[in-house]
């Protein structure tokens, strides 16, 4: 027997909403029109809290949470956009900055790259970290498309869809801390996996121009992740 639902009420920047048990912070501010920045965070994939973009205030909780993986309770008193919320979301937005190699005038992914589009929506002109310039490599063995390691910012997000949608599992994240990085297979080329289909899904869903299709201009970097909410409704369907 499948118990109910239950609907939870609570307050998101003194606003009256209503939710589902089982919905976070984050789906039920957009259902009601309130923006969150998110980088990680993909509809039609698990969440992870791995950027920390979506960070909330909840009353009677000391620390910001992540609105992604924050699940709603009844009574929840949410502030999205407060003077503490806004520089911790401001600070971890340039920590990503300062730990790749992030250069938007030679990326092919500038004026369609989501960390980029973040950075103006903050008024981002510097950053107030020292850079670290890690020595950090292209993998461009692949016959249709390249990642390149310098403008990775570990959102997994080709790791989720590899393994949740295409079901290859050919990415995977190795290494703890700054020294993490998504890799193929077992850190093998991306060129010679066994399991990769070339299906593409990992570079549709990328946010900035670590994964790429050779040859492609800026104007032609335009992801596409329509698939993505409605491979996750087909799958919940058949669960």
């Amino acid at each position: 027997m499948t118990l109910p639902i239950r609907v939870r009420t609570l307050k998101i920047d003194d606003r009256d909403v209503s939710a589902r048990e089982d919905e976070t912070i984050l789906e039920v501010a957009r259902e009601n029109g309130i923006d969150i920045p998110s980088l990680c965070y993909l509809e039609g994939l698990s969440a992870v809290g791995g950027c920390r973009l979506c960070l909330v205030d909840v009353r009677g909780v000391p620390r910001p949470v992540p609105a992604c993986v924050t699940r709603v309770e009844e009574g929840m008193q949410i502030t999205t956009n407060s003077e503490r919320i806004v520089k911790y979301r401001r600070m971890n937005l340039e920590l990503l900055f300062t730990e790749g190699n992030h250069i938007c005038a030679v990326c092919v992914s500038n004026g369609r790259c989501e960390l980029q589009g973040l950075a103006q929506s903050f008024g981002m002109t510097h950053v107030h970290f020292p850079y670290l310039y890690p020595q950090l490599k292209v993998d461009a063995s692949h016959e249709r498309y390249v990642i390149d390691h310098n403008r990775c910012v570990l959102c997994m997000r080709c790791v989720r869809v590899c393994d949740e949608i295409e079901g290859a599992h050919t990415w995977d994240v190795m290494g703890r801390g700054i020294e993490a990085q998504v890799i193929t297979d077992l850190n093998q080329p991306w060129g010679t996996s066994d399991t990769c289909t070339s299906c593409g899904k990992c570079v549709h869903v990328c946010p900035t121009g670590a994964l790429f299709e050779k040859g492609k201009s800026v104007a032609e970097m335009l992801k596409k992740r329509q698939f993505l909410p409605y491979l996750k409704l087909m799958r919940e369907e058949h669960v």
